[in-house]
């Protein structure tokens, strides 16, 4: 029997059991009758369905998209299904796919033999930690909570209450997720010295120029004193260091000796490193996923977060602490919950499935 020529019931199920938004348009796409029979159905039931499978769970996206500084954050909110909704959750849920990319590739990066693709629970698992995630940044990472009111035990109790409505199960998965999204930042959008120092010996290892990093982070290297043909002669096409970098993070003009601005790319020694990554821990899965992809400097990147404002600079992430509290409270060692996840006896991708 001709597909088109199938029950009306029968195509209906179809359309329902479409696993992608794509599936579910390109189908009413193929025949009149198809789109018809589409047009003429409870549209927005099956979009749900397919945005279910492709974004879901949609319930911990829908409190992230709703969620707006008049209620506090962990109290669940329901609101009806719309097309209005559905756009919000393409634009959150696409985020979670990339992230869904990106996580083999950092959770497997030394014992790469290992790395696989994420099974489909395991992708809804990361999901639903992106999110959660996510509503944390968007609640409790902003203008209205300052570095100093962190530790007063009213705001500690409001940043727990989120958390409480999770297990230690999935608290486990957020931290595992939190775990990729540093390696992002400390590795591709704010390296250490020591990481580009050794990236540029991988790729040149046979030079002997060694990278001058500067140790003043707040203030870029002197520039180097003007040769005798400068200074009596002026051109307009001098190209600045910084400018010379934008082609590639480790690649220098195209010259492995041209190393003096690849050394004010970094983001300083093990200890400073450490605090400027947790500051940038407080930027959400979106604003880490645009980073990564459309910023190729240093500069670039504190132009990014000067726009966020004042309140940002030196005022590290709260998450960490807040899950600390919770499990704590929970009688559990968050210690102990990070090595578990290491084990992979919780978290994302568990071995014992």
């Amino acid at each position: 029997m001709h597909f088109d020529a199938l029950a009306t019931e029968l195509i209906l199920q179809i359309y329902r059991s479409c696993s992608t938004i794509s599936d579910v348009l390109n189908l009413s796409s193929t025949s009149h009758r198809l789109h018809q029979i589409f047009a003429h159905s409870p549209k927005l039931s099956i979009l749900a369905l397919a945005a279910e499978a492709q974004y879901g769970p949609l319930e911990d996206a829908i409190q992230l998209i709703t969620h707006n500084a008049s209620q506090p954050a962990h109290i669940l909110r329901s609101v009806p299904f719309s097309l209005a909704l559905l756009k919000q959750i393409l634009e959150v849920g696409r985020v979670a796919n990339k992230w869904e990319d990106i996580y083999p590739l950092k959770k497997w990066k030394h014992n790469f033999e290992d790395r696989r693709l994420l099974t489909s629970l395991e992708r809804y698992r990361l999901r639903r930690a992106l999110y959660r995630l996510w509503l944390y940044s968007r609640a409790f990472h902003n203008r209205m909570h300052p570095r100093e009111g962190r530790l007063y035990r009213v705001v500690m109790h409001e940043r727990a209450e989120l958390l409480h409505n999770w297990s230690t199960a999935e608290l486990a998965e957020i931290e595992d997720v939190r775990d990729v999204l540093r390696g992002v930042l400390s590795n591709s959008i704010c390296p250490s010295n020591g990481t580009i120092a050794r990236k540029f010996q991988k790729r040149y290892p046979s030079t002997e120029h060694q990278i001058s990093f500067n140790i003043h982070l707040n203030y870029p290297p002197p520039p180097p004193p003007p040769t005798a043909f400068q200074t009596l002669f002026h051109t307009t096409h001098q190209v600045s260091p910084s400018n010379k970098y934008y082609n590639s993070k480790y690649h220098s003009s195209g010259d492995p000796y041209s190393v003096f601005e690849l050394g004010a790319e970094g983001w300083g020694d093990e200890i400073p490193h450490y605090y400027v990554v947790e500051d940038m821990l407080k930027l959400d899965p979106a604003q880490i996923l645009w980073l990564r992809q459309n910023t190729f400097s240093k500069g670039q990147v504190e132009n990014f977060v000067r726009g966020l404002g004042d309140w940002f600079e030196n005022n590290g992430e709260t998450f960490g602490q807040t899950l600390d509290f919770v499990v704590g409270e929970r009688g559990g060692l968050v210690e102990e919950l990070r090595e578990e996840i290491v084990e992979g006896e919780v978290g994302i991708v568990r071995d014992r499935e």
